[in-house]
């Protein structure tokens, strides 16, 4: 640490009452070594670090900490307090207030900062000394490692059992149904927790992008594991023998101290996870399946959102090409002639019919991936094979969306099933390779070709005429429905529920699924465009971390994502959520009745002029961005407006608080 703190850095006498107060006279220290280029901004980022997890530690400590682009060079300021300092450890105040400051995008100085000052904070020597020292530069001198204190007894001891004393290490694995926000919300959630922990961990984000897997050594180390995830955790296998906490993304974000708490605990009583003979089991190795955890509802909706999450791409690549098509070629360019047979690089319409084409194979895809995916998420990879040949199968006997989800399920079963057979030795190394895929494709196979593929296809025909002859108050009801689901979790589960249901009806469009489609996607762009109007017209209401989220909420909400609302929800759920979900409501009842449509399944405001009716769809949005807005504004106005003056800091932690 010896280019970090400086004498000038640190206040033995630290006078500051609050914790925002504390984080502006150590960071204008900052500013004054010209470590921090805006004082503001950085308070800023500080800020909204600590909306995402209190930074006390037991102990009377306290660590804000943040990555911010107005940071010079990594640095680190102390402050001595003789009031103390709320910053939420549950043992009371904090006498000894670390800032740590990390230009953006250094991780790797921000973890080393972290992480070293929070095993130096496990000695007490250490402590005690920085509570008796009274030079700043000693002070400075104690933190950078450069003097033992003298008057620490047995230093010699003190100092091998600090060397000696092996941290807490988890490795965790995040996850959710579109892999984009709440899966690296509760990366960031739980690290930050961890490091004001003084634990070691390392983070496997499953996203949308893919994913790096964790160093084998890394996990044969770990003392413990956490999955926070919405869908099923990939290779599970890996993570055998060792306890192992599960739970869903939120809680994650919401409650990372908890989750790392529970790992102790069960590391202490030397837990270990049912995953741990996965290898053992018929079929397992390297394809074996994972043991589900929770009561059924909630397996079966992760076996669900495994499957969509790995269908929403083949979604939004088919459904924009197809939509781009028709905006170029006009609707019959569907019929055109193959563009293997007939392209001519000078005229639009070949264009436009080879998008339209490469589109419809990506369409192609939907049912047998989201089948097979869900497979996947019940029984790993043997299940694959009968999953995509089942969803094949669905569309072979026009039973759609709704037998693409059969078919997953039936394949997934088929291959537990299966699994449970006790075979011998020798046959093990086939089972997943060939056994299982071969049994469970003829057992799915059949079920969907004799037993179920007709009712199912029948009852998809059912909804499809019940669609298409949607009007007046039916086509409203189902816009409030949509439009109060695609708001109440802001891309949770009921959010996905809804997308899904709109998306499948794109497989095999028609004019009701398509005015579905435009009802969901306006019902999803009300809640961040609300949240962003109301920071604008009604400032005072909230805090500055806020504020400057809501001016990214534009941007977010119009491009239709719906977690560009979560700071606001989780910071104030019980005025927030009720407004966005009455002006998600009007939305999705006015585009219903309006009869706007939409072929394309993302996009938001970028694909207006591919909507049917795209003025009043337009409208139908205003009008519920504008009762969200009125309604979060009159539910906050009854209460204490936040002080504007304060630094933002405060205003987070309270909110979190609350």
């Amino acid at each position: 640490m010896s280019e970090l703190i400086t004498a000038e850095l640190v206040d033995l006498d630290l006078s500051a009452e609050t914790k925002s107060a504390a984080a502006r006279s150590l960071a204008g220290r900052m500013v004054a070594a010209g470590r921090v280029t805006d004082l503001d901004g950085f308070l800023a980022d500080v800020a909204a670090r600590e909306a995402q997890m209190p930074t006390g530690l037991d102990g009377g400590i306290g660590i804000p900490h943040c990555r911010s682009e107005h940071v010079a060079a990594p640095t680190l300021a102390f402050g001595r307090s003789t009031r103390g300092i709320d910053f939420g450890a549950a043992d009371g105040p904090a006498d000894l207030v670390f800032l740590i400051a990390a230009p953006a995008g250094a991780d790797d100085d921000h973890l080393t900062i972290l992480s070293s000052l929070a095993r130096r904070l496990m000695d007490p020597g250490f402590t005690g000394a920085l509570r008796a020292a009274d030079d700043p530069a000693v002070a400075a001198a104690l933190i950078r490692g450069e003097e033992i204190p003298q008057a620490l007894p047995e230093p010699e001891e003190a100092a091998a059992d600090a060397e000696t004393a092996e941290p807490f290490r988890i490795v965790a694995v995040t996850s959710c149904p579109t892999g984009i926000a709440h899966t690296y919300m509760a990366a960031e959630s739980l690290e930050a927790a961890a490091r004001a922990q003084g634990v070691e961990l390392r983070v496997e984000t499953q996203g949308s992008a893919g994913f790096e897997r964790l160093d084998p050594a890394v996990i044969a180390a770990a003392d413990a594991v956490i999955w926070a995830h919405d869908v099923d955790v990939r290779e599970k296998a890996r993570f055998g023998g060792k306890p192992v906490v599960d739970a869903g993304v939120k809680a994650g974000i919401n409650r990372p101290a908890e989750l790392i708490a529970e790992a102790r605990r069960k590391a202490e009583r030397g837990e270990t996870s049912r995953i741990a003979d996965a290898r053992d089991e018929p079929g397992g190795g390297a394809g074996g399946s994972a043991v589900a955890s929770g009561h059924f509802g909630v397996r079966l909706r992760t076996y669900l959102m495994s499957g969509v999450s790995y269908m929403v791409p083949f979604v939004a690549a088919g459904g924009l090409l197809i939509a781009l098509s028709f905006a170029i070629g006009g609707y019959e360019i569907a019929s055109a002639k193959s563009v293997a047979d007939h392209f001519v690089w000078g005229e639009a319409d070949s264009w436009a019919a080879l998008l339209n084409q490469i589109g419809t194979a990506a369409f192609g895809f939907l049912v047998p991936v989201l089948a097979g995916y869900i497979a996947y998420g019940m029984a790993d990879r043997p299940a694959l094979v009968p999953g995509f040949v089942g969803g094949a199968i669905a569309l072979t006997v026009d039973a759609g969306f709704l037998g693409g989800l059969v078919a997953g399920l039936l394949a997934g079963a088929a291959v537990m099933a299966i699994q449970r057979v006790k075979v011998h030795t020798t046959l093990r190394g086939i089972m997943p390779v060939l056994v299982i895929p071969l049994l469970a494709s003829i057992a799915v196979g059949f079920l969907m070709f004799i037993v179920v593929g007709k009712p199912i296809a029948s009852l998809q025909n059912a909804l499809t005429d019940w669609l298409n002859g949607l009007s007046g108050s039916n086509a409203v009801i189902l816009g409030i429905v949509l439009g109060l689901m695609m708001c109440f979790d802001m891309g949770g589960p009921l959010n996905k529920v809804a997308y899904a249901f709109a998306v499948g009806g794109l497989a095999d469009p028609t004019p009701g699924s398509l005015k579905v489609m435009a009802a969901v996607m306006a019902a999803g762009m009300v809640p961040p465009l609300a949240m962003a109007l109301a920071t604008t017209v009604r400032r005072s209401l909230f805090t500055r971390t806020e504020r400057e989220n809501g001016r990214a909420a534009w941007v977010l909400g119009a491009s239709f994502i719906t977690e560009g609302a979560i700071p606001f929800a989780a910071a104030d759920p019980l005025r927030v959520i009720p407004s966005v979900m009455a002006g998600g409501a009007v939305t999705g009842a006015l585009s219903m009745a309006f009869g706007c449509t939409l072929r394309a399944p993302h996009g938001g405001v970028f694909v207006v002029p591919l909507i049917g009716q795209p003025f009043l769809y337009l409208l139908a949005i205003a009008a519920g961005t504008a009762v969200s807005t009125a309604l979060v504004v009159l539910l906050k106005g009854t209460r204490r407006s936040p002080d504007v003056t304060a630094p933002a800091a405060e205003g987070a932690g309270v909110a979190v608080a609350a």
